[in-house]
């Protein structure tokens, strides 16, 4: 009889279905139900489930449940529900979303590099200007955050001809980059930054990280793309910046809530780019093959894969 993993999530049930088939594709072996379909006789005899934005009453109702596969690369608001459980909490690793995401952020740091924008806005009032052109070697990219996703997407600016730091809240040692780390480090980073791309974990360290203090230490006219969550950046905070000018442009594909309301200023303001969380969406192939081994591999050795540090929230 083929053990029950029950996919628990909130999404719409079209892409449940999906996540089912591609997963139940991967492992014939397992038997990859839709939560809502579990008896509750079977509860007990469940110790691992797939999940994505799951409800926690759900989860919670698997009494003998020992580790939770996420199919995303976020997993702050698993963590900070399961905190305290013996629950472990299993982030999905995908080389190729590091791929999507780097690919994201050189396109985007080129678009402020180029004063898209700027030309943008003189197409909306008919002005025909050429303005001075930087070149790649004479701005930074600062990165805020050199974990996984952060540090190949650094090194894709970096081969791009642009300088590059970076910071993070443990002490890194990349090739060509300036590494910072501590309070001073943020202070040191922000000051030489010309594009700040936004890539760290949320957790309660790094929400509001950068508040209107911290982003009046960046260089005066500097960009920034906010790839992470939205909770890192003080949103009240960066309007002001870019109100004052202080802060050129905002990148923004995450946001506190999401979708973002209708009536958010932040959808109308000048010097804002809206984009709907797509900077690096969960690849079904790759994704649903390392959930695939990720399971394999602990029905052969009952070894949970490398899972959250619930303390640090990564």
């Amino acid at each position: 009889m083929k053990p029950i993993v029950p996919f628990i999530s909130t999404l719409p049930k079209q892409q449940i279905k999906h996540w089912i088939k591609a997963l139940s594709k991967k492992m014939p072996k397992e038997k990859i139900v839709n939560f809502s379909e579990v008896k509750k006789s079977e509860y007990k005899n469940i110790k691992l489930a797939i999940v994505a934005n799951p409800k926690p009453d759900d989860v919670n109702k698997l009494n003998n449940l020992v580790w939770i596969q996420s199919i995303w690369a976020g997993v702050e608001r698993l963590v900070s529900r399961f905190k305290d459980d013996q629950i472990k909490i299993v982030r999905l690793i995908d080389p190729e979303m590091s791929r999507t995401m780097s690919e994201a952020v050189l396109s985007w740091v080129l678009y402020l590099h180029r004063d898209m924008p700027l030309y943008k806005a003189q197409q909306n009032r008919s002005i025909w200007k050429e303005n001075f052109y930087i070149k790649p070697s004479h701005k930074t990219v600062g990165f805020l955050g050199l974990g996984q996703l952060g540090k190949l997407a650094a090194l894709k600016i970096l081969n791009n001809g642009f300088n590059v730091c970076g910071w993070s809240r443990t002490k890194k040692n990349i090739k060509k980059i300036k590494c910072f780390t501590g309070e001073q480090g943020l202070k040191k980073m922000l000051k030489m930054t010309d594009i700040l791309v936004c890539l760290i974990p949320l957790t309660k360290k790094t929400k509001y990280l950068l508040n209107y203090k911290k982003l009046s230490y960046l260089k005066k006219g500097a960009s920034i793309i906010n790839f992470a969550r939205g909770p890192i950046i003080k949103t009240i905070d960066l309007v002001k910046h870019l109100n004052s000018g202080n802060i050129k442009h905002a990148v923004l594909d995450v946001f506190e809530k999401e979708p973002l309301p209708k009536e958010h200023v932040l959808w109308k303001h000048p010097r804002v780019t809206i984009l709907p969380h797509i900077s690096a969406n969960t690849d079904y192939e790759t994704a649903t093959l390392i959930v695939a081994n990720n399971i394999k591999n602990y029905r052969r050795s009952e070894k949970i894969p490398k899972f959250i540090n619930t303390l640090k929230g990564y």
